[in-house]
């Protein structure tokens, strides 16, 4: 068989919908190759946030039974991102030399023991000393995977790709619920272990499996791949031929090193991006029980249920969004757009007048738009950065100051909240945030598209 790559020239393609560019033997083969590589890394990183989370759920028993105050239970939750944050960009330079797949297999794995390790937690320090190793050895999982998956999919594939690993965080925000209340009742005095022992176990454990699964199934890159033909590899490399060829003529140069990635506004620009729209995110996730509960649902069968609502509309947009940037080759205004109608809805969303219904209904734009915001701007740092050698540490440099906003923003939107009475002053400053972020991103990346033909301002 001798392929066609593609129909029509990408370059040109302007918004074209994704199905009339490729081929039919292009659209199978790429369906192969995600059903071979998305399945799995959506799931590590559906473990990777019940890991990250479920110390919430833990402090409803843990906090008392171990007799810590909320400040010692609070930093202890937060801790984790200081350490992920400071090895964020050296685990991504470890990548370079032991591969994509050694380097997510370790992470998993190494993680996942350390996971497993919280339950038998008995003091301050241990606590402290068990969600510090928790974020050294996750330090590096999520940039890794952005920087494995733009070496699979070229740009035109990447955002719905993107999307269809990040909608693991919403899930992650589904399942979280019924799988930590079942742990902490139904196994509880199992084997002498408290219900919230067993949590961490029981959602650690499957992080060490599936870092060996890891192993098994993926290939660093398209060339080690021996489930693939020659001829098939060469149809995946067309698809950043093109690619390479469009950042050459709009003279988008690459990093080689990371003191070159150091010194490109850009990558800054990026980072502040990434830290006010995750700023927004976690507004979203760490407050809604708060929310709902003080919109009059007191009920936390109910709370519990209707919190699915957003992070499951929330999932879909993410995918939809995503799809449509993709089709259009286009993704500022498609994360200007969902983030400014996100941000409206998170700064409304705390009105004292607000019913039940509303709320909820507002809590669901919030997720959609904030959300998909999140997954465009991996795509567009994804599409900025590849092809460089120091693509990887550049993704995880983006990443580090980003998460700083897991640290920052539950803080402060507390601080503001214990110093006025109300939640609304801080959901209005993460609200200011998120905006200059797409102000930043709306203005800095004016020149840089996914098309060559929309290459000016979109």
């Amino acid at each position: 068989m001798n392929p066609s790559v593609l129909e029509s020239d990408p370059a040109s393609a302007g918004s074209l919908p994704l199905d009339k560019i490729a081929s039919p033997y292009e659209r199978a083969l790429y369906l192969r190759v995600t059903l071979r590589i998305v399945p799995l890394l959506f799931v590590c990183y559906v473990v990777a946030f019940l890991d990250r989370i479920n110390v919430g759920f833990a402090k409803l028993q843990m906090q008392d039974a171990l007799g810590f105050s909320d400040s010692v239970y609070g930093l202890g939750a937060g801790i984790f991102f200081l350490s992920y944050c400071l090895l964020e960009v050296p685990s991504a330079m470890l990548l370079r030399r032991m591969g994509a797949k050694k380097t997510i297999a370790r992470i998993m794995i190494c993680w996942g023991i350390v996971g497993a390790c919280s339950a038998f937690v008995t003091n301050v320090s241990q606590f402290y000393i068990a969600r510090l190793l928790l974020g050294v050895f996750e330090a590096g999982f999520f940039p890794g995977v952005i920087f494995y998956l733009s070496s699979w999919f070229p740009e035109k594939r990447r955002g719905v790709i993107i999307a269809c690993f990040m909608v693991g965080f919403p899930v992650a925000g589904l399942v979280g619920g019924p799988v930590s209340g079942w742990a902490m009742t139904r196994l509880a005095h199992v084997a002498n272990l408290a219900g919230w022992q067993w949590l961490y176990i029981v959602e650690a454990l499957p992080a060490v499996v599936l870092g060996l699964i890891t192993l098994l199934l993926l290939d660093d890159n398209i060339d080690k791949a021996r489930w693939l033909t020659e001829a098939e590899k060469g149809v995946l490399r067309q698809g950043f031929a093109v690619e390479t060829e469009r950042k050459r003529k709009v003279g988008q140069q690459g990093h080689a090193k990371l003191r070159d990635a150091l010194s490109d506004p850009k990558v800054y620009m990026l980072a502040f991006i990434d830290f006010a729209f995750v700023c927004g995110t976690y507004s979203v996730t760490f407050w809604l029980p708060t929310v709902l509960k003080d919109s009059g649902i007191t009920n936390l069968s109910v709370l519990g249920w209707l919190s699915v609502i957003p992070y499951g509309m929330g999932a879909i947009g993410m995918i939809t969004i995503s799809r449509s940037s993709d089709r259009m080759l286009e993704r500022r205004w498609h994360a200007a757009t969902a983030g400014f109608i996100g941000g409206a809805a998170l700064l409304l969303v705390s009105h004292p007048g607000n019913s039940p219904v509303l709320t909820v209904g507002l809590l669901t734009v919030a997720c959609v738009g904030i959300f998909a915001t999140n997954v465009l701007i991996w795509s567009l740092a994804a599409d900025y950065l590849h092809g460089s050698p120091a693509a990887a540490t550049s993704i995880a440099f983006v990443n580090c100051i980003g998460l700083l906003s897991g640290f920052c923003s539950p803080f402060v939107i507390g601080w503001l909240k214990t110093t006025t009475g109300t939640l609304n002053s801080g959901l209005y400053l993460m609200t200011a945030i998120l905006l200059a972020g797409i102000l930043v991103m709306l203005i800095g990346f004016r020149r840089h598209t996914a098309s060559h033909g929309a290459s000016g301002a979109s």
